[in-house]
């Protein structure tokens, strides 16, 4: 098992400085991936339910700023030369298909091939209507063709692609992705819509543990959740051993102890030693990319947030 950690792209340390300094003491201290989340725009109100708290309200979402992602994935991506660059995980409806498997093979290259797309299909109605995206109720539909023709780009010399939202031919792609034969597709989400995606389309389950609906934030909660991906890999007649898994404990912070219904502690809450074991317990199931969020009030506690948990716990996880 390996660690990553999120880039923050809003608030107070979405700037040159620290987006820079987190990316690169991350590195230093053998973090493997960045993560760099996607918005667009914030708009000024919001009715969508944001799905990743019991109070179903974005946090921050008056901060207004967003940094680009895939601007800063190229950025960050010449200020670094080992860490993985993942995009945690990009709105796929946000951008037209052809340009951003453009924009994604270009950093690929660029980067000599540590690009991984993290995949979702979206939540914010009001921001798919600012900013022009295809019809949100009809997000799932426009990802999976979306990624299939990022693959068809991606792998075909003689890309061709007819489907409702896009059609493309006649046309030379290159350059293409480094990686063969394409950067990784982390499929995020948590629903069975999800999972129908990741056996379909996906090289990996990315989910964030503390969706209320569909809730992984638990060691028994998860291991039921993979059971029923393995499920759906069956049906499908995938081996299930081919879709990697990774997850997104994004509540992480060092000393909090939170509970969920019934008084069972939080996975990855409570003491170093606690985190420890539900790393260990994670990776028992199988998940061999852990990522954390060690953003906190100014740049030097994030640092120092980082720095704790790669001496203290996974000094007791075990790499």
């Amino acid at each position: 098992m390996d660690y990553g950690f999120s880039i923050p792209t809003r608030g107070s340390l979405a700037n040159r400085d620290s987006v820079l300094a987190l990316a690169k003491r991350g590195e230093e201290l053998g973090f493997a991936y960045l993560a760099i989340p996607d918005h667009v725009v914030i708009p000024r109100e919001i009715h969508s339910p944001y799905p990743y708290n019991v109070e179903r309200k974005m946090v921050g979402a008056a901060d207004g700023d967003c940094l680009e992602q895939l601007t800063l994935l190229a950025y960050l991506a010449a200020a670094t030369t080992k860490i993985r660059l993942l995009t945690s995980v990009m709105v796929v409806p946000h951008r037209p298909p052809v340009l951003t498997a453009k924009v994604l093979a270009t950093i690929d290259v660029l980067s000599h091939g540590r690009v991984t797309v993290g995949c979702g299909v979206g939540w914010l109605q009001e921001e798919f209507e600012a900013i022009g995206a295809p019809p949100f109720s009809e997000r799932g539909k426009v990802t999976d063709e979306y990624l299939q023709i990022f693959k068809t780009l991606w792998t075909q010399e003689d890309p061709r692609f007819e489907g409702k939202y896009a059609h493309l031919e006649n046309i030379t792609f290159l350059p293409k992705p480094v990686q063969r034969p394409h950067p990784p597709l982390w499929i995020g989400g948590e629903s069975p819509a999800a999972l129908r995606r990741v056996v379909a389309l996906g090289d990996a389950w990315y989910p964030i543990g503390s969706n209320p609906q569909f809730p992984l934030n638990t060691a028994q909660r998860y291991s039921e959740a993979v059971s029923r991906l393995r499920d759906e890999a069956a049906r499908a007649k995938r081996d299930p051993d081919s879709i990697e898994l990774n997850f997104w404990a994004s509540w992480y912070k060092e000393g909090q102890r939170l509970t969920v219904e019934g008084g069972q502690r939080l996975a990855f809450t409570g003491s170093d030693t606690e985190v420890a074991q539900d790393i260990q317990a994670y990776r028992s199931f199988g998940v061999r990319h852990l990522l954390f969020n060690f953003v906190r009030p100014t740049l030097r506690e994030s640092l120092a947030a980082m720095e704790r948990f790669a001496t203290k716990v996974l000094s007791l996880a075990g790499r």
